[in-house]
Order: structure tokens, then C-alpha cells, then sequence
């Protein structure tokens, strides 16, 4: 009689591939936020700086009773030291863990290491670090330290992706697109006429160098665009949770957005981070394509050679329950009239509420600053350059 021999997975069923791109973009973006905390962190909250740590622990410290309860509440490693080479230091060294990531080697220690530096930064950088993609970077980083074995480096180890991972990077994707859907339709009126567009390549925080050729398209093709703004944040993200075929193409329209986003403005890493959680709607199937006959060949010898690992596999399933109680409030909040965007609730942000650009500015204004090393400044002199610039 003769044995029958069970034939692999298909690779549309596997995400090896998938975990390999998300850890090497995420590391990317980690670099990027880490080397713009080592260049200005220490003018921003160092002993010197705009808005000092010291003075800012100080405060909290005052306001909740003791150092604990603060740390309870902002949990950062500076508490324990913040010194001007310590916020060097932990920048220095994120930025260098990351790049190991960039090139191929990630663990959930090291991920977990990188998370927890990057909190810090966020949970005392007070201005410099409120906006809505410092907590969506912490989130998205979490997320991937239960993506990684334990131990295991390599960009291919016997240990497979947990897929209950990959459903919770789907809903983060979910929530970042649909809560800044939600925040345009209930906040300004042109989205809802469409001539959002008209305006916001020239007011945007800051115009990138084709920002200007945007902004002179035809109207017809600027209203377009917010339908696909709209095809992308508010169609697309239920897609996510689709059988393959729906679940790819929700991801490549998600990423296609993202990409048109980069090249006409620039939102610091924001839309880079944002494609990580977004590639979690694609399976090797969908890479093999795309990507390298040797890495497609590694992912194939990966899966024949793959170990289950049940701690790793229950301790994302834990995460899976923690992140499902909550979700209460961040769901609440989208579907409450009064939503309210890029907002955390519980001390390690996670599962925030996200959104952006609820309006749209119709007139950019600019600060001209003006200066002149002379001994006896002639005050025309001085100003009628101002004067030029505003008319």
C-alpha cells in the first residue's frame, strides 16, 4: 500500500516573506525616528533645551505624589537616569539596534529593547513628541515584538510568523484609515464637496518639492483625488479582514495612497510607518512575485523546516485578548459623534484612536524672520524686504 505524502503549504498560506519586509521597514522608520532624536534631542529636553526633562519629571512628580506613581503613568527608562549622555546614548543606541533590524536580523528582545527606548523618548518629550505618529510608532513596535521567536535572529528562523499577529496589525491598519476617514467627513466641508484638495497641497505642514505641481492639476483631477483619499481610508480598510484576493488588493490600494501621500508632502515618517501594519494584507504569495528567487527560495526552505514554538504561539494569543479589551474605547470613540483623533488610553499606548487632517487650511501664512549686523540698522531698510515678501 502506498503512503501517501502530504504536499506543502501553499505559499499564499505562509507569511515568512511578509514578516521579512514589516521587520525591515519598521527598522528603517525606527532609524529614521532615532537619528532625529540623537541630532536634537538634547536642544529640545536636554539640561538646556526648550523644554527641559529634569524640570518636566520634576512636575509630574510634583502633580501625582511620588517618582513610582509617575513612572506608572508615563513609563520611560529616564527616570531612573536622564542626563544629557544618557538621552545620547539611548538615541545613539536605538538608531544602531534598528539598523541591525534594517539588515535582516531581528528577535523579539531586540524588538522589545527598541520599543522600550522609543517610549521613553515619547513619555518625556512633551511638545516635540505629541504628535499622532509617536504613539502609532510605539504601537505598531509592540506589535512586532510578538512577530519575532524569542531568541532566534535570523531573517528566516524555523519559528513562523504567529498569524494571530498578523490580524492584529490588521486592525491597527483598520483604525488608522478609517479613524482618519471618519475625522474628514465629521470635521471640515470640503471633503464632503470634495475640493479638499484645492487647498491642502499648499497647506499642508510641509509642502515637499512637488507639492506646487499638485497643486496646480485641474480641478476635476484634484476631486479625484479625495475620492481615492476617501476609496483608501474608508472602503478599503474593511478589505483587510477579506478571504486573499479582496485582502490583497485592500493592501495595494492602502499602499498606493500612502506612496502618493509621500511624494506630494512630507509628514515626517508618518506614511512610511503607516505601510508597516498595511503589509500584513499580504502572504508570500503575493512577495513571491515581487521579491528575489533567493528569498523566495529561503522562505520555501524556512516552512519545510518550521518548529511550532506554542510559547510563542500563546503569548499571541494573550496579546490578542489584552488588545481586544482595549479596543472598547478606541471603537467608541469612531463611532461617536464626537471623535476625537490620535489619542491614547492607558499608559503604554496602545490601541490609540488615530486620525488626521479633519481641516484644511485655505490660506498658508509664514513667519519672515529678518536680520541685519549693522552697528545703526535703518529701519526701511530693514523691514521693506518683509514688506516685498508679504505682498
Amino acid at each position: 500500500m502506498t503512503e501517501t505524502v502530504p504536499s506543502p503549504p501553499r505559499s499564499a498560506d505562509n507569511y515568512w516573506l511578509t514578516r521579512f519586509v514589516m521587520l525591515r521597514m519598521l527598522g528603517f522608520v525606527y532609524a529614521v525616528a532615532f537619528f532625529a532624536a540623537a541630532k536634537q534631542i538634547l536642544p529640545l529636553i536636554g539640561s538646556h533645551g526648550l523644554l527641559p526633562v529634569n524640570s518636566f519629571l520634576e512636575q509630574v512628580e510634583n502633580s501625582l505624589g511620588s517618582p513610582s506613581a509617575g513612572f506608572v503613568r508615563l513609563p520611560s527608562l529616564f527616570w531612573f537616569a536622564h542626563s544629557d549622555v544618557v538621552l545620547q546614548l539611548a538615541a545613539w543606541a536605538g538608531f544602531v539596534l534598528a539598523c541591525v533590524v534594517v539588515a535582516g536580523y531581528a528577535n523579539a528582545i531586540m524588538m522589545g529593547v527598541l520599543w522600550a527606548l522609543y517610549m521613553s523618548f515619547v513619555h518625556v518629550g512633551q511638545d516635540w513628541y505629541g504628535y499622532g505618529w509617536e504613539i502609532q510608532l510605539l504601537e505598531t513596535g509592540f506589535l512586532a515584538i510578538f512577530l519575532c521567536p524569542p531568541l532566534d535572529g535570523h531573517p528566516f528562523s524555523r519559528r513562523a510568523p504567529p498569524v494571530v499577529v498578523l490580524w492584529l496589525f490588521r486592525w491597527l491598519i483598520f483604525r488608522i484609515m478609517l479613524g482618519a476617514a471618519l475625522i474628514k467627513l465629521r470635521g471640515d466641508s470640503c471633503w464632503r464637496d470634495l475640493t479638499a484638495l484645492y487647498f491642502h497641497f499648499e497647506t499642508q505642514p510641509i509642502p515637499g518639492p512637488l507639492s506646487r505641481w499638485f497643486d496646480f492639476l485641474p480641478h476635476w483631477a484634484l476631486k479625484a483625488g479625495v475620492l481615492f483619499n476617501f476609496l483608501a481610508e474608508l472602503v478599503a480598510p474593511w478589505f483587510a479582514f477579506y478571504p486573499r484576493v479582496a485582502r490583497r488588493i485592500a493592501g495595494v490600494v492602502i499602499v498606493l495612497f500612502q506612496f502618493t501621500r509621500i511624494i506630494s508632502g512630507n509628514l515626517s515618517f508618518l506614511n512610511w510607518l503607516t505601510i508597516v501594519p498595511a503589509l500584513a494584507c499580504f502572504d508570500d504569495g503575493f512577495w513571491s512575485k515581487l521579491l528575489p528567487r533567493a528569498l523566495v527560495n529561503r522562505a520555501t526552505t524556512a516552512t519545510a523546516e518550521a518548529r511550532p514554538c506554542p510559547p510563542m504561539q500563546n503569548t499571541a494569543l494573550v496579546v490578542a485578548v489584552i488588545f481586544g479589551m482595549l479596543s472598547f474605547l478606541p471603537v467608541a470613540n469612531v463611532i461617536s459623534p464626537q471623535q476625537i483623533m490620535n489619542t491614547s488610553f492607558n499608559p503604554l499606548d496602545l490601541v490609540n484612536t488615530y486620525g488626521a487632517f479633519g481641516t484644511v487650511g485655505r490660506e498658508r501664512l509664514n513667519v519672515v524672520f529678518e536680520g541685519t549686523d549693522a552697528d545703526k540698522p535703518d529701519a526701511l531698510a530693514v523691514w521693506k524686504p518683509i514688506l516685498l515678501a508679504e505682498l
